[in-house]
């Protein structure tokens, strides 16, 4: 009489249908994960320019104007007293456009071509009671610009 052993370990099909469910998860991981990281470099930028606009916003709040134009770091470290790590990691430029409080920042090194080399760009709107509401926009696309 012959015995059947039990089979032991995985069929072929079973391990080409485990493969292909890790391949999909992959493809979908994959850029989300890129994505995240990208808008994580970029948070670097956006508390910078949350800081100068702090700053732009006490100015107003003082003077009852806006700074005059301020081209660059060294300039807005020495008018409005914040530092902007231009040139450190992610931010490749910094300016204030006089009489409007415009700030816009250049962006460099977040490794997605979409973004590098685009801007941030914080525009203050000002109420009739004086308060200043600030609105994102710039040239990156619109799934990395900041939310209020």
């Amino acid at each position: 009489m012959l015995r059947m052993r039990g089979q032991k370990g995985f069929t072929l099909i079973e391990l080409l249908i485990v493969i292909a469910i890790i391949g999909i998860l992959a493809a979908i991981a994959i850029p989300m994960y890129r994505a995240q990281t990208v808008k994580a470099k970029l948070t670097e930028v956006s508390n910078s320019m949350s800081n100068v606009a702090s700053a732009v916003g006490a100015y107003y709040q003082d003077e009852g104007v806006y700074p005059g134009a301020l081209a660059d770091q060294t300039q807005i470290k020495t008018s409005l007293g914040v530092a902007v790590p231009v040139g450190v990691k992610y931010i490749s430029s910094a300016a204030v456009t006089g009489a409007t409080g415009v700030i816009t920042f250049g962006i460099t090194g977040t490794g997605e071509s979409t973004v590098d080399g685009q801007t941030y760009v914080l525009s203050p709107s000002t109420t009739a009671s004086g308060a200043i509401n600030w609105i994102w926009s710039g040239s990156v696309p619109a799934a990395y610009i900041p939310k209020k």
